[in-house]
């Protein structure tokens, strides 16, 4: 008998985990998270629009508080050596305590693989401590902006609601690196005014999972209402957020995505299969 908090649905669509916080759920009875899930649908093609779209693992922590998991470190071992047998691409971000994204780095080296990393919006100091222990594991390094809406998380560690000015040098000094600077969490006015004023390498629009109580909507409408727009000061526009099946990666390619994210369905298939189940998961979204 397993202690895990999802509730390894056969289709996760945020119907069976209202009111679960810490858990699998979001606030305002998942309505977020069941519209990212629902909207994907509108946008179906016949064409195949895949042929480059990259997916990622989204970057997940707090397995210990929010999935039940037995083992936070034991967590990154297990999903990051699974997805590594796959076509996805593994995404990873941090929190609170530092050991967090220290066993997600672990865990990465393990697989020798490279990923997306993402960070909160701390105060600099912090940032440019976190960049130094990931930037030889790094094929991307970004900030999980909305992270700072998480109300929580935003007082116990001092999260900054930064600017596009602010966050200039930050992108100058990982390009000087040779990485791309992605910025998460595109959701809002506020974000579309940071990239305008940063034009970052990468957005990636997102909700959090509908976990972040600011607008209402889903993410592939958000996508198609201002794709264009980010377009025009970003180099890519990445999604997440209800993506669970080939036909949503194609829905998203679609409307412009050049990559997604796929977070709360790789904690099910491990859940429930362990590595079995990811492998059933790249296989379901044609990967």
């Amino acid at each position: 008998m397993n202690n895990f908090k999802c509730k390894l649905c056969k289709t996760c669509d945020g119907r069976a985990c209202i009111g679960q916080m810490p858990g699998m759920g979001g606030p305002l009875e998942n309505k977020n998270f069941i519209l990212n899930c629902q909207a994907w649908k509108n946008y179906y093609q016949q064409e195949d629009y895949r042929q480059n779209t990259k997916v990622f693992l989204g970057p997940m922590t707090g397995a210990v508080e929010n999935v039940g998991y037995p083992d936070e470190k034991q967590f990154y071992s297990d999903l990051f050596s699974a997805v590594a047998k796959t076509r996805i691409k593994i995404s990873l971000g941090d929190g609170t305590p530092d050991t967090k994204l220290q066993y997600g780095l672990e865990a990465l080296s393990a697989t020798g693989k490279k990923a997306a990393v993402f960070f909160k919006p701390y105060p600099d100091q912090k940032i440019y401590e976190r960049i130094e222990w990931a930037q030889n594991q790094a094929e991307y390094l970004g900030m999980d902006t909305d992270a700072y809406n998480i109300i929580t998380m935003r007082n116990l560690v001092h999260l900054e609601r930064k600017t596009g000015s602010q966050l200039k040098e930050l992108k100058k000094y990982i390009n000087g690196l040779g990485l791309p600077f992605v910025i998460k969490g595109i959701f809002t006015q506020w974000d579309l005014d940071v990239v305008e004023e940063l034009h970052p390498d990468a957005v990636v629009v997102s909700n959090h999972g509908g976990r972040i109580e600011t607008e209402t909507g889903s993410t592939a409408d958000y996508l198609k209402n201002h794709i264009d727009y980010l377009k025009k000061y970003c180099g890519e526009v990445w999604v997440d957020g209800g993506i669970r099946s080939r036909d949503d990666i194609n829905a998203a390619a679609f409307l412009g995505a050049a990559a997604v994210m796929v977070g709360r369905p790789a904690v099910t298939a491990l859940c429930r299969s362990g590595e079995e189940g990811i492998r059933l998961l790249a296989e379901k979204l044609g990967l």
